[in-house]
């Protein structure tokens, strides 16, 4: 363990490995410490690629619906970064840009999707409806009970597993270190200048520090005096075992927790957002039957040939809820820190986040103004001043 590093990256998720990654390419003495104990969640990650806005949160969050407006291009150009991330680590993801279904039951609901169709396209979504004899021509495993869908062309899957290890063997490649099970408990201006992070490793000094933590990111900066509302959400997911190509999109519904979609082996990953909880000591994503059971009975009801098939394994994640939008930039009055959390659909901003927290600390563009994700919306307008 050094005693000092140029820059320190804390937490080993998805964000901060990319982030990692171009910082080490540039040249940078980069050091990632990750505590994948707690509340890991690329690691449990299904490997949605979303982009389109999601109907349930638009009417459950109106307020943020301008802000989830304004985020659009960074989920059209962070499914496009997975591709040429893909290509350029030379390994496979088993990426697939198959297209999202964002599925309706009711007239009212389709109406629904219909306007957001309209608004989504105007701000530059490949996006269109199609009706119940469209989809029983492209999607034929859907049940009787959906009558239509938004169609989302720029949607996809991966698998995370294999994307998570090409990240990482490219960072160490390139001469980033990393320390798993690495706690930072808490953070210190250092005499002079820099950073001095403390755990139970010992203290490290670091010339700038990228918080890329997720729902620990606001915890390591409230001593500091940055509130950043970041919210751990446990959330349940399962697997199917094997079976013929069957589902080609990722499916999603309009109005219930669902999301489906088949890997390459044929498993199916059934998700969408159903609550698991934190339990024992360690405060581990523990799975609640009830969610299991709602999850599974669901799916087979909007793809009925599901119900075929035995459940593998079922476990839970967390996802990193803040208030729909990302956290990016130096963090305001905290001169050294750098903040990288993903908005809404974590997993599918990571590669993006990073690449735009890395440019953020080398102080060069990263492609998008990134003004509107700081965090000085929340530190009140003396930090503002």
């Amino acid at each position: 363990m050094p005693s000092a590093v140029e820059i320190a990256v804390v937490g080993g998720g998805i964000v901060g490995l990319c982030a990692a990654l171009e910082l080490a390419r540039d040249g940078a003495e980069v050091l990632v410490l990750d505590n994948a104990a707690r509340h890991a969640g690329t690691t449990a990650n299904a490997g949605s690629l979303h982009v389109q806005m999601q109907s349930r949160f638009i009417r459950m969050y109106p307020a943020q619906v301008p802000g989830l407006e304004r985020s659009l291009p960074l989920y059209v150009a962070a499914a496009r970064r997975w591709a040429e991330m893909e290509a350029e680590l030379g390994t496979s993801f088993e990426l697939t840009a198959s297209g999202g279904l964002m599925v309706a039951e009711t007239s009212d609901s389709y109406e629904f999707l219909a306007r957001k169709c309209e608004r989504e396209k105007r701000l530059g979504l490949q996006v269109e409806m199609l009706g119940r004899a469209e989809l029983a021509r492209i999607a034929p495993y859907l049940g009787e009970a959906v009558i239509g869908a938004e169609f989302c062309a720029e949607e996809g899957k991966l698998n995370p597993l294999l994307a998570n290890q090409a990240v990482r063997r490219a960072l160490l490649a390139h001469g980033g270190v990393l320390l798993p099970e690495a706690r930072v408990d808490r953070l210190e201006r250092a005499t002079g200048a820099g950073w001095l992070l403390h755990g139970p490793f010992g203290t490290l000094r670091a010339g700038r520090v990228l918080l890329a933590a997720g729902a620990g990111t606001g915890t390591l900066l409230a001593p500091l005096g940055l509130e950043v509302p970041t919210v751990a959400e446990p959330l349940h997911m399962n697997v199917t075992e094997a079976t013929a190509p069957l589902i080609g999109h990722l499916v999603q519904h309009a109005e219930r927790m669902i999301t489906l979609k088949q890997l390459a082996a044929g498993q199916v990953v059934i998700g969408g957002g159903w609550p698991a909880r934190f339990a024992g000591p360690r405060e581990h994503p523990t799975v609640e039957a009830s969610s299991l059971i709602g999850n599974l009975r669901l799916a087979s009801h909007i793809v009925p040939r599901l119900a075929r098939l035995r459940l593998l394994r079922s476990w839970a994640g967390v996802n990193t809820t803040v208030d729909g939008r990302c956290v990016l930039g130096e963090a305001p009055g905290l001169p050294g820190i750098f903040l990288a959390v993903p908005g809404d659909a974590g997993y599918t901003l990571g590669p993006l986040v990073g690449r735009l927290a890395a440019a953020a600390l080398r102080g060069c563009d990263g492609g998008f103004d990134i003004a509107p994700y700081s965090a000085v919306r929340f530190a009140g307008a003396a930090a503002t001043a």
